[in-house]
């Protein structure tokens, strides 16, 4: 993939080209200390990645992107500072890595590329906070101190813990300063369906439906969550899932 490296810092380049060498398939076309020079060569070069920092002289990262005409390269942000990371998920970004960036972090942001071109962006990412997110959709994830990029196709639970709402997917449960019902409304409902008053569930993890009490349904997730479907739901749920 040819690939722009846009940093003031010239040590943070210079490191972060060493790190790229342990990626055969990435290949380094260019550097750029700063937003009017990527710009230049994102037209020139036509790069496929960016990895980009955000604080920098002049225009910023997002305003970086923001001028660029037409479809815009895969972006993942490189960046000391964690306070941008969720405009960074609203620019579309596919991953948000922190400086001192690590080898393994910077693999894992490598391997969510690929996952990424089975499903690529048509035009250049524009801040959308009012759109429906489906199974394709990434979101940033902060708790504590570890940070998540994470597909909602992987999240196959969605669960309310008062003022917060608890993620499950692979072996992660961090939680987030939401409500279920705010979430609700960004979800698309074709795939995440509110089961009950604390468990919105993803669907296509739904392994096995059993009828419970007055009404309701039992589902088992695959990996093993039973999650009640109320009665008043049960209903949606037949309407929703039936011929």
């Amino acid at each position: 993939m040819k690939t722009l490296i846009v940093d003031d810092e010239r040590l943070a380049r210079n490191e972060l080209r060493r790190l790229l060498d342990n990626f055969p398939k990435i290949e380094v076309i260019g550097e750029a200390a700063n937003a009017d020079e990527a710009l230049k060569m994102i037209d020139e070069l036509q790069p496929e990645l960016l990895f980009l920092d955000i604080q920098m002289p002049g225009k910023n990262g997002f305003e970086l992107l923001s001028s660029i005409d037409g479809k815009a390269p895969e972006v993942i942000f490189t960046t000391a500072y964690d306070e941008y990371a969720i405009t960074a998920f609203e620019y579309n970004a596919l991953d948000y890595l922190l400086k001192p960036i690590e080898l393994n972090r910077l693999s894992e942001a490598i391997n969510r590329i690929e996952e990424n071109n089975h499903h690529p962006e048509t035009e250049a990412p524009r801040r959308d906070t009012n759109k429906i997110l489906g199974e394709n959709d990434q979101v940033f994830v902060k708790d504590g101190e570890k940070c998540w990029f994470v597909k909602l196709g992987k999240v196959r639970l969605f669960e309310s813990m008062g003022n917060y709402v608890r993620l499950h997917f692979d072996d992660q449960k961090p939680l987030v300063l939401k409500s279920l019902n705010s979430l609700e409304d960004r979800l698309d409902p074709n795939t995440f369906f509110r089961a009950n008053r604390k468990h919105i569930i993803n669907l296509p993890w739904i392994e096995k439906i059993e009828p419970w009490f007055s009404g309701g349904l039992l589902v088992t997730l695959k990996g093993g969550d039973k999650i009640e479907i109320s009665r008043r739901q049960a209903i949606r749920f037949k309407e929703l899932m039936s011929l």
